[in-house]
């Protein structure tokens, strides 16, 4: 008799049943069928016999007979197929999905079915992951296939070098989750990381520097120095390596992808070649000088070198944050609008865009790029990876363009992901697990016309603050794992519930493997104060903003004038929608109107501090109290001391005693280190 549970994770989240959990294959990303069948389970204790269809070629044979070997799973190959204790690895043309795979456990043994060798390989996955630690397996049929066709990781090498073997260990966990695109970030002003015969002082001299870490690097005098010298850090990929990369990656149906960034964060390209510098501003400059002709000479060069490397349809051109200040004067890039009729300054950058995708796609390769290459026109055949938010991803699809959404609120991991207090120093903000789970790639009132250039997404680690391998590992894992089931698995299938507890198992498995990922157990969560709205005297009532020195900053109004007394209380966040920042020159200056004279005993408000994006505390603190609106009574000053710190803090500012009021006036002063003030609830009792 045969039991259909067709394992819909909406019932998980709902009843949470013991019953339910217990026939899970415990796979991720979360499979799209499960059938479960009544029989008597798989006793895997003894070797199965393996036969691998012959249709295979010889290397995807080799692939796949490897990753069984990376299971728990004891199997010897054989020439045939056998009738029982078999483990089938078949060719099967009607399995849908490039890949697809079909995953059945009978009694007698198991089959894996898919139309490529890619498809068997992830059925190979999910057996391996059922497999893991166990002695029998239950009898089940899976048919699953992806959701999207891109499934990737950015790692940058560039701000702090990482190894061959790192990487390598990366791509064995990403293949693991069934991700498919490795975005490798080799180039940027920190350190030039992989190897150009052409241009040889890019790895002698642009990969190298003093002091080590980035921050040390970038905020002191951000010089290179040659290869070998006292003091130097650094490192590049060499031609070999990068092959040796590229080939442990193919064995796991993993396409790695370069990127060489251009125009803008070039400053180790023009550092090691300065001729290439616009002929304005010669001593700081990160873009190429567009006007140069032999800016596209070494550009193409080194995409020569580049191409006959990495073997990935795409190549990533970056183009993103380039500043342009000084193109407007160079005489170079002016002649270069003058000759070919450009008006301004995003015009030229896409005059370059659009050469660099003729010389790549003249050599069969495709561009893709951040989402600033729409600035000026984009480029005919270009694909957008939509970083700051989805609005570039958005117009780019609508124009027929492919489109890779990896928005910086969901999927830049660099930034904590738990109590940012208690974690390494980093980029600042707060992304939890939760949150990049939550994402979902194809907006709702996006038609399904546009939707089908919508190829994948994307997890980007960036390093700027992260120079030891382990810190970068704890960073990616899990949260790489959440992008990874948001690209494979359908977005009816997810649950978060379901998944975090999938997740700790996959963590637990990683460590027991030496991998060093955030520890998901111990996973403190969301600050406290958030949770819940805040019942206080002051929700609801009007407050008056003093203008304009004393008014918040648009990009961070939250609520507007309503988010001082919403009852709503700020995250570990500024960027949340919740904390409201002030940038003016006074600080913070409002006057809440209480609506009549009101009984008060304590008026208090949070801020936040986070030194690296330039978030601090106040320096003093003035509340004062009214009950007509023109004559304050003074009720608290406070004074404090602003140091910088580098980690995360968050401190309440506040009175206490018995007083009368419908007016209360709230002032903060910005201190000395004149960045944001963040604030999310004034609180009355």
């Amino acid at each position: 008799m045969r039991i259909l549970r067709n394992l819909k994770l909406t019932l998980l989240c709902l009843f949470g049943s013991s019953a339910l959990y217990a026939q899970q294959t415990n796979i991720t990303p979360v499979p799209v069928d499960v059938v479960y069948v009544d029989a008597d389970a798989l006793d895997i204790d003894c070797a199965l016999k393996l036969y691998v269809d012959r249709a295979l070629s010889s290397d995807d044979a080799e692939h796949l007979v490897a990753a069984l070997e990376r299971g728990d799973i004891d199997f010897k190959v054989v020439k045939r197929p056998a009738s029982r204790m078999y483990l089938n690895l078949l060719i099967d043309n009607e399995v849908s999905a490039n890949e697809g795979y079909r995953l059945v456990v009978a009694s007698e043994g198991v089959t894996i079915a898919a139309s490529t060798p890619a498809g068997l390989f992830y059925g190979i996955q999910s057996l391996n992951q059922m497999a893991a630690g166990a002695e029998t397996l239950p009898c089940v049929e899976i048919e699953d296939y992806p959701r999207f066709s891109y499934r990737g990781v950015l790692i940058d090498i560039s701000r702090h070098f990482r190894t061959k073997e790192f990487i390598m260990r990366q791509i064995d966990m990403m293949a693991q989750m069934k991700m498919n695109r490795l975005h490798l970030h080799l180039t940027d002003a920190a350190g030039w990381r992989i190897e150009i015969d052409t241009y040889p002082a890019l790895c002698s001299y642009a990969a190298w520097r003093t002091p080590a870490t980035w921050k040390e690097w970038w905020y002191g005098d951000r010089k290179y120095v040659e290869e070998g010298s006292e003091g130097a850090y650094g490192g590049y990929l060499t031609k070999e390596e990068a092959r040796e990369l590229v080939e442990y990656a193919s064995e796991r149906y993993v396409t790695i992808i370069p990127e060489i960034e251009m125009p803008g964060h070039s400053d180790e390209v023009l550092a090691a070649y300065p001729h290439l510098k616009c002929t304005t501003m010669p001593e700081h400059q990160g873009d190429l000088c567009v006007g140069k002709e032999a800016t596209f000479h070494m550009m193409q060069a080194i995409l020569d070198e580049i191409i006959e490397i990495f073997p990935s349809e795409y190549i990533h051109i970056g183009g993103d944050e380039a500043g342009k200040s000084s193109w407007s004067e160079c005489l170079d890039c002016q002649r270069r609008m003058r000759q070919e009729g450009l008006t301004d300054v995003d015009e030229l950058q896409s005059y370059m865009i659009h050469r660099i995708e003729e010389y790549l796609n003249s050599k069969g390769r495709q561009i893709i790029g951040w989402d600033e290459i729409l600035q000026g026109g984009l480029a005919p055949n270009a694909t957008v990876m939509s970083w700051r938010g989805e609005e570039g991803g958005r117009e780019a699809a609508a124009m027929g363009h492919n489109v890779v959404m990896s928005p910086h609120g969901y999927c830049y991991i660099d930034a904590p992901q738990d109590a940012p207090q208690t974690q390494p120093e980093s980029i600042g903000g707060y992304l939890p697990l939760r949150k990049v789970y939550s994402y979902e790639p194809i907006p709702e009132t996006m038609s399904e016309d546009v939707a089908r250039y919508i190829l994948g997404v994307q997890a980007n680690l960036w390093a700027e603050f992260i120079f030891e391998d382990d810190h970068y590992e704890m960073m990616l894992w899990p949260r790489a794992i959440a992008v990874a089931e948001i690209g494979w698995s359908q977005p009816e299938d997810r649950c978060y519930d379901e998944f975090h507890r999938r997740a700790l198992i996959v963590v637990e498995r990683m460590q027991q493997a030496g991998y060093k990922p955030f520890d998901l157990k111990n996973e403190i969560g969301d600050r406290p104060e958030s949770l819940q709205p805040v019942e206080h005297l002051a929700v609801g009532k009007s407050v008056s903003y003093i203008a304009p020195s004393f008014y918040y900053a648009p990009k961070y109004a939250a609520a507007g004038d309503a988010t001082l007394t919403d009852g709503l209380r700020g995250t570990w966040t500024y960027a949340d929608s919740r904390w409201q920042g002030f940038l003016g020159r006074g600080g913070v200056d409002v006057i809440i109107d209480m609506g009549e004279v009101t009984p008060i005993r304590s008026i208090a408000a949070d801020f936040m501090q986070i030194c690296g994006p330039g978030v601090f505390m106040p320096c003093l603190v003035e509340i004062s109290a009214s009950t007509d609106g023109e004559n304050y009574e003074m009720l608290a000053t406070i004074e404090h001391e602003v140091v910088w710190d580098e980690l995360p803090s968050y401190k309440s500012f506040g009175w206490a005693g018995d007083a009368e009021a419908r007016y209360i006036r709230y002032k903060a002063y910005r201190s000395s280190f004149s960045g944001f003030l963040f604030v999310d609830e004034i609180i009355v009792r």
